[in-house]
């Protein structure tokens, strides 16, 4: 018969399965805490009340099953592409051979940190430069900067507040089971940058060569950082722009869901790894 309608045999038993209405049977199985449309729902309240842009299916997920909505990811990601819900994502093709080939994260806290630097433009006062210090464990943000100028001195800044939240004070040789993580510019490689590092027992690690992914974890933050403050507020001056980047580095840390760790925030994963050093 499919033969003479000229028609596969896939199509007939479609026909056959589907309702009276012509629509396809529903998923067999549970059908989950709540229909697609309330999900949707209550993940556009999760997004509108975060106060980070650009939160993935995944991380959405996690924020559910903290309010008791348990469902899978693969049905969140459907849900929320189908109601134009899902983050904006860059495109782009791998290129050339890796200058390395592992993993630029550590087990345990403070045993890398990574730092780099950004900039952005107040209204008084024309570009600052803003410099960070950031975990490769906890990805815990660690030290906060920004002045008008870029250099060596500037860029030591959040490396010293990062020594005196981990270790207290300032000290020689008090950091030195640290590794910093940096990228080859001209602040980060002077005498004087270096000299300093190395006082603080610090070992300098440098980033290899046309391989940004080597200094990741400080560029991640960079990037979270632009896309929910540098990018979305006006700051009339530098000190103005001080205390937003000082409040953001509160909200991050204490707030912002690190995948890697089952979706705790940096500081949870600190206290824990402190917890556990204590046991």
């Amino acid at each position: 018969m499919t033969r003479i309608w000229k028609i596969a045999r896939s199509t007939v038993y479609h026909w056959r399965t589907s309702n009276e209405e012509g629509e396809p049977r529903a998923r067999r199985g549970p059908k989950g805490p709540c229909t697609d449309a309330e999900l949707a729902e209550r993940a556009r309240e999760i997004l509108e009340a975060s106060p980070f842009h650009g939160e993935g299916h995944r991380k959405i997920w996690a924020r559910l099953r903290h309010k008791g909505v348990r469902t899978s990811r693969r049905r969140i990601l459907r849900v929320l592409g189908e109601h134009g819900l899902l983050a904006p994502q860059r495109t782009g093709n791998a290129h050339g051979p890796k200058a390395h080939d592992g993993t630029i994260t550590t087990d345990r806290p403070d045993e890398m940190w990574g730092t780099d630097q950004t900039s952005t433009v107040t209204v008084e006062e024309g570009e600052a430069q803003v410099f960070v210090n950031v975990d490769h464990c906890t990805g815990e943000c660690l030290g906060i900067h920004a002045s008008k100028s870029g250099n060596r001195f500037e860029a030591l800044e959040p490396v010293r507040q990062a020594v005196k939240e981990v270790f207290g004070s300032i000290e020689k040789g008090i950091a030195a089971e640290v590794a910093l993580r940096h990228d080859h510019g001209s602040n980060y490689m002077s005498h004087d940058f270096q000299t300093e590092v190395d006082w603080l027992g610090i070992t300098s690690s440098p980033s290899f060569v046309r391989e940004p992914e080597g200094n990741g974890v400080a560029e991640r933050f960079i990037r979270t950082l632009k896309e929910n403050l540098l990018w979305v507020r006006t700051f009339n001056t530098i000190r103005e722009l001080l205390e937003a980047l000082y409040e953001f580095r509160r909200t991050y840390n204490e707030q912002w869901l690190m995948e890697k760790h089952g979706y705790k925030t940096p500081s949870q994963v600190r206290r824990e790894f402190a917890q556990e050093k204590a046991a």
